[in-house]
């Protein structure tokens, strides 16, 4: 009986031997479920040896302590061998203090962690400590991100030494830390890179960087942003940079053409090209044309002149083009038929150059500026150029623009009043705060990303102030068209849009009277319409406006007393919102209404004659009722009818006898 049980009860132990021998895992550490054994003791003492080296005011590593280092704050431990394979000590900026080294240098027992994967010490403050030159010892390091630190020094060569490393990170955001590197060929050892940060890492000194970073032929981004890199762009012999998507060299002093044999056009697989603010000077070359992948092209602010070359046809994955701040010239009806005619155009920035012409019936072609990658932005800026004519209504097409800007212009007659189908400004888009990651984490090595970042920026004109977008430029909702030279008056369907947050319509000769609708558009948060010919009252809607922050109405023809609400009452510079318009009274004003002489008279069509027809109207309605209700109870009653002949009768006949005794007395008098 046994022999027949005993392979069944084998069978049975083997079966729930797997369970027994992996438990469920901790949920004290999200890093692993291996976080729950102890990790290798001489590990666990160069991490305490490491924790006594730093200053910690925020009690992040409070958990330090005991035996299991894997259930520790930062620390993650193979699945396999119990080795500590990442440290991650990133500050969160602005929520906690960030850790600083105790006597200005890390301590170097975390040459006992061999097995380390990843470094993370982002966003804390080192206090201008050198880096680390045994960080060149981790020869197992992936991963090694030290931005935003504090660093301060020389980038140590011995990082060259890191021959798996994947990721670098070395940028820094503060003006105060001075990193900087003479010579980069330690570079040439990393072979396996694929990303790359030095932004704002001095490398003015570095000769011919363009044909070390050529030695990186697994690089995929490279980000050189402010780095005093002077040197002009050649293309090396043999291009090695095969893999490379993304190319940021934003900021540096080139001071010098965009030449047909510059790296740019031989970089097969780029994508992305920020050469904004580097000094360029002289016409696009044609050869921009071989950048048949490029989906982003930022060439702003630079001295660029001419149009664009007819190869841009080319480009037709080309979704976003900056091409603002420049001397870019002649009709925009030629660069926009240079552009490709399928194109995935998205965003297209031409502001402060010198573009003339009308805006043509072309615009109605870029039916992609719907944006679709990024939460329903729309982006369409031509302001400070040389435009001329109306207002093409064309755009009234792109059901999705949630950006509009041609300010600065001589755009000319009235704002057409199908603007207010503008989808897009209708809809608020949906802010997410996971964006606000997307700059510290760069490039994601495993390439699974499903969020896209605007890295471009734009100059809005916005409370009474010019201010700088970025990244959060995809939740502005913006509608400026001052300073042209519009006539007419503000479209009633301007209330069509609530989800306009910034309105500029100011200095151009706009008339007729502010429409309540007005009132409808919630989330404005700007509203400025100084330098019109606007007349009449201010409407109350405005009051209603709980969102706003700035108020601009000055230097109009308005009149009439000054709404109050609460709203209003907490604007900055009450008395200047109003000053121009010498027929308002009221607070803030110092004018009183209830003062002679100072009832304002609202021009025709204005509010009073509104209300004078009305009581018109309402008054005859009043009289016609009453004669019909006297004559249906006269029709339908008998004894009230009766009643008024019988009295109608004895009224006439007292009347007559009256005037027969009393005339003859009257005339003889008069005799």
């Amino acid at each position: 009986m046994i022999n027949i049980l005993l392979p069944s009860i084998t069978i049975l132990f083997l079966l729930f031997l797997p369970i027994q021998s992996n438990p469920v895992p901790s949920t004290r550490n999200k890093n692993s479920s291996s976080n729950t054994r102890h990790c290798v003791p001489h590990e666990r003492d160069a991490l305490l040896a490491f924790r006594a080296s730093l200053s910690d005011p925020g009690n992040y590593l409070s958990s330090w302590q005991g035996e299991g280092c894997c259930q520790w704050n930062g620390i993650r431990c193979s699945n396999r061998t119990g080795h500590v394979v990442e440290l991650r000590l990133r500050s969160l900026e602005g929520v906690s203090p960030s850790i600083r080294f105790r006597g200005g240098q890390m301590s170097t027992p975390l040459l006992d962690l061999k097995n380390l994967r990843t470094l993370d010490l982002r966003n804390n403050n080192f206090g201008g400590a050198p880096i680390p030159e045994f960080i060149g010892g981790l020869k197992s390091l992936r991963y090694l991100y030290i931005s935003n630190s504090r660093f301060g020094g020389r980038v140590p060569p011995q990082i060259g030494n890191l021959s798996k490393l994947l990721c670098l990170d070395l940028n820094t955001i503060f003006d105060d830390s001075y990193i900087y590197s003479t010579d980069l060929a330690w570079l040439s050892r990393l072979t396996t890179l694929k990303y790359l940060d030095l932004s704002k890492v001095n490398l003015s000194t570095v000769p011919n960087w363009v044909h070390v970073v050529n030695k990186l032929p697994s690089l995929v981004t490279l980000n050189l942003r402010f780095c005093g890199l002077q040197n002009v762009i050649p293309s090396p012999v043999n291009v090695n940079l095969t893999s490379l998507e993304n190319l940021d060299l934003y900021g540096n002093e080139f001071s010098s053409s965009l030449g047909p044999k510059n790296l740019f056009w031989d970089l097969p697989s780029l994508l992305h090209l920020d050469m904004g603010m580097c000094g360029l000077r002289g016409s696009i070359p044609e050869e921009v044309g071989n950048m048949t992948l490029i989906t982003r092209l930022y060439l702003n602010v630079n001295n660029l002149t001419g149009t664009i070359p007819t190869t841009f046809k080319n480009l037709r994955n080309l979704e976003e083009l900056l091409l603002y701040g420049n001397s870019i010239n002649g009709p925009v009806a030629v660069l926009l038929e240079r552009l490709p005619t399928e194109n995935s155009l998205q965003d297209l920035t031409l502001f402060e150059n010198n573009l003339s012409g009308n805006l043509p019936n072309q615009l109605r072609h870029l039916r992609n500026l719907t944006r679709d990658t990024l939460p329903s932005l729309s982006f369409l800026s031509l302001r400070s150029n040389l435009f001329s004519g109306h207002i093409p209504l064309q755009l009234a097409k792109m059901k999705g623009l949630q950006y509009l800007d041609l300010a600065c212009n001589n755009m000319s007659g009235a704002i057409p009043q199908t603007l207010a189908d503008l989808i897009g400004m209708a809809v608020a888009p949906q802010d997410d705060d996971s964006l606000s990651d997307i700059v510290d984490y760069g490039y994601n090595i495993d390439g699974a990303t499903n969020v896209v970042a605007y890295t471009g920026s734009s100059l809005v004109i916005m409370k009474g102030q010019q201010l700088e977008f970025t990244s959060r430029i995809m939740y502005m909702v913006n509608f400026d068209l001052s300073c042209n030279s519009l006539t007419g008056h503000i479209p009633k369907e301007i209330g069509k849009l609530p989800a306009l947050k910034n309105l500029n319509l100011s200095w151009n000769h706009l008339s007729g009277v502010i429409p309540d609708s007005i009132g409808e558009v919630q989330s404005l948060e700007s509203l400025d319409l100084s330098h019109n010919e606007f007349g009449g009252e201010i409407p109350g809607s405005i009051a209603m406006l709980t969102s706003l922050e700035y108020l601009n109405l000055s230097y109009n023809n308005l009149t009439g007393r000054i709404p109050s609400g609460n709203q209003l009452q907490t604007l900055n510079g009450q008395a200047s919102i109003y000053i121009g318009n010498p027929g308002l009274c009221g607070p803030p004003l110092s004018k009183n209404c209830s003062e002679p002489g100072l009832t304002p008279h609202t021009p025709k069509g204005g509010k009073d004659t509104s209300d004078i027809v009305f009581l018109f109207l309402a008054m005859s309605s009043g009289y016609v009722m009453g004669l019909w209700t006297i004559f249906c109870l006269f029709l339908f009653n008998k004894n009230w009818r009766v009643a008024c002949f019988k009295f109608s009768d004895c009224l006439y006949d007292w009347v007559y006898v009256h005037v027969s005794l009393s005339w003859p007395f009257c005339t003889r008098r008069k005799l």
